[in-house]
């Protein structure tokens, strides 16, 4: 971060050839911006925006700005808090504060799994054939029968558990 401000600065002292004033990854500022679009960016890893938050000034906050270059302990903590805000959007404690932007990502989360387990649902009953006769408890009762009839793997498999003589499993 200090290699950051270090070099923010060599490049608005123009130190180092004739790059633009930028921030990391961003465009250099342009004269002619639209007032919506300006390249004002702060954060919390980044604190320093290149630009000052507020860059058309009116004739109140130009008379400020003129009493700023004299003395502070002639300004007041309205007229500093003033000032602090035409060069930043927000503070660090505002910047920190927590947003209930979870409370709405939680329920659009939410939303979408019971919406998914609707469909699931749906397709189950209205979708999906019914179960094969294959997968019913008779048809299961009778193939391990016919396993056992035909003495399928007699050292190690099932029908070296089943007693023949007793007609039960083996304990």
């Amino acid at each position: 971060m200090f290699f950051r401000t270090a070099w923010s600065l060599v490049l608005r002292k123009g130190g180092l050839g004739i790059r633009g004033i930028h921030s990391p990854g961003d465009t250099a500022p342009s004269k002619g911006k639209m007032p919506p679009y300006t390249t004002y960016h702060a954060q919390r890893s980044y604190p320093m925006p290149d630009e000052p938050f507020c860059t058309e000034l009116n004739a109140e906050q130009q008379a400020l700005k003129k009493k700023e270059k004299g003395s502070w302990t002639q300004l007041s903590h309205a007229e500093k808090v003033a000032l602090y805000r035409l060069q930043f959007h927000e503070t660090f404690a505002e910047m920190n504060h927590r947003s209930n932007e979870w409370k709405t990502v939680m329920g659009c989360v939410f939303f979408f799994c019971g919406f998914t387990a609707l469909l699931i649902w749906w397709q189950r009953v209205y979708v999906f054939p019914k179960k094969p006769i294959t997968l019913t408890d008779e048809w299961k009762a009778q193939q391990l029968q016919r396993i056992l009839d035909m003495k399928g793997n007699p050292v190690q498999g099932l029908a070296s558990q089943w007693d023949y003589e007793k007609k039960e499993w083996k304990k």
